[in-house]
């Protein structure tokens, strides 16, 4: 072993002559444990949100929507062209209107979405989130959202009605299942028909728009410029991104900000490395003397401490990250177990659009949360080791 690196260990794992620099050390390296276990939960579930959310919105809604103003009429038409285009995989018609849900005493406005159960399964995931595991309508079928079906205490065949807003046209249907897309908005709002029944609900020939499948959701803005070279006014076309655009944009930015936000716990933690460093330094002002005299350079002096700020880092770094996956790993359990205990709801699912805490550790996210940690316990060590070996050797041992 590196007689440096020897020093430096033995200066970590001895105790010091005075019990206040010990403690000091400690509690820098707390701090780090804290700072880097906060960030990794923090950015994990950030991370997990904004691919929680992707999902639901690509699974419940496809990749790129067609609309016309006033519906399109020709819809097969339309499909054929589409079909026919590079890096399109699937179309399916749809109708989207907003209705009143009627059961007994109870009324909710919803969002009716009339889907062809034949093609529907080829652009989204809708088929997954149904409890039956299938479109199929069947004679004047409905699916409600699960938590719509809760909010109205609805079930299975409970027979419901879909009024228009203006109270001109009414129509019944039986509730054949429910679906649950996890997404809170999605699952209290929406229902689904068949596109036959609500084209003679809302007495419509044409649907409203479009869903279009393509062979990489994460291109969609290229495919969707050639499009629109194709389908100009009175069409548009909108992307997965563009329905929640804001929540995407307000989900990165607030992911930044809290990076910044929590890697405050580690810039503090490691003013506290520096300022126990220099403790040290003055404890280990004859020692450091005795080294000086014997041949070790000031090069040798400062690398001892650097790799002494180093130490307290990495120990920092890797409990902090063992903390913080396990912690990032059971935090729905963590927080059941505190609802249950407190009957506080730390994750309230009607404000965060899901039913649980979204969680994706990103192996790239901890390494550089890591590297970041030991680069700042390392740029705290430079002063006190720059002041070690600025000592003067015998002034260092002229009193001992």
């Amino acid at each position: 072993m590196n007689w440096k690196i020897y020093v430096a260990l033995r200066y970590l794992t001895r105790r010091s002559k005075e019990r206040f620099i010990s403690i000091i050390s400690v509690i820098s390296i707390l701090g780090v444990i804290v700072g880097v276990s906060a960030l990794i939960v923090v950015i994990s579930i950030m991370t997990g949100f904004d691919v929680e959310i992707k999902e639901k919105i690509i699974g419940t809604y496809s990749h790129l929507v067609l609309l016309k103003e006033g519906g399109i009429e020709n819809e097969k038409k339309v499909m054929d062209i589409l079909n026919e285009t590079e890096h399109i995989v699937a179309s399916s018609p749809f109708i989207e209107r907003a209705a009143f849900l009627k059961y007994r005493d109870g009324a909710a406005g919803v969002i009716v979405r009339g889907l062809d159960e034949k093609t529907e399964k080829y652009v989204s995931n809708v088929n997954q989130y149904i409890d039956s595991g299938s479109l199929n309508f069947g004679e004047n079928g409905i699916i409600p959202g699960r938590e719509l079906l809760k909010s109205l205490r609805l079930k299975k065949n409970d027979k419901v009605s879909l009024l228009l807003p203006d109270g001109r046209r009414k129509k019944d249907f039986t509730v054949i299942g429910t679906f649950t897309s996890g997404r809170y908005d999605y699952d209290a709002n929406l229902v689904f028909i068949n596109l036959k029944d609500a084209k003679e609900f809302f007495n419509k020939d044409s649907v409203s728009g479009i869903g279009i499948k393509v062979d990489n959701e994460f291109d969609v803005s290229k495919i969707k410029r050639d499009l629109q070279k194709v389908f100009r006014y009175p069409f548009t076309i909108r992307s997965w991104m563009d329905l929640d655009k804001n929540l995407m944009r307000a989900i990165a930015i607030e992911k930044k900000i809290m990076f910044i936000v929590l890697a405050l716990i580690i810039v503090v933690a490691c003013f506290n490395i520096a300022s126990s460093l220099i403790m040290q330094v003055l404890e280990k002002t004859k020692d450091i003397g005795v080294l000086r005299a014997i041949g070790a350079t000031a090069g040798d002096i400062k690398k001892i401490f650097v790799f002494l700020g180093f130490s307290v880092g990495f120990i920092g770094v890797v409990f902090g990250g063992i903390l913080g996956i396990v912690f990032a790993r059971n935090i729905n359990t963590i927080a059941d177990y505190v609802e249950r205990l407190t009957g506080f709801e730390l994750f309230p699912s009607d404000i965060y659009y899901l039913s649980s805490i979204p969680v994706k550790i990103v192996q790239s996210d901890i390494v550089v949360i890591a590297i970041f940690s030991l680069i700042l316990a390392v740029a705290a060590s430079f002063y006190p080791a720059w002041r070690a070996s600025r000592l003067n050797p015998v002034d260092a041992i002229r009193y001992e």
